[in-house]
């Protein structure tokens, strides 16, 4: 089953960006994911199967409206 990953949810992976950071903002959803590093500002595309195995926790954008 597909994860739920939406535009603007911050992931956290199990392996660490070459910067040392783990956690990266969705920039860009579908069959392939585009991320930013939010250590470093760098963004790596990686397909969904491959993101998928390396998600460890998923930080929902809040919708607040109003």
């Amino acid at each position: 089953m597909a994860l739920k990953i939406n535009v603007g949810d911050i992931l956290e992976l199990k392996k660490p960006h070459p910067c040392g950071g783990k956690a990266f903002e969705v920039m860009r959803a579908g069959m392939d994911f585009r991320l930013k590093c939010l250590t470093c500002g760098t963004q790596v595309w990686l397909t969904r199967p491959n993101l998928e195995k390396r998600v460890r926790k998923i930080t929902p954008v809040s919708t607040e409206e109003g």
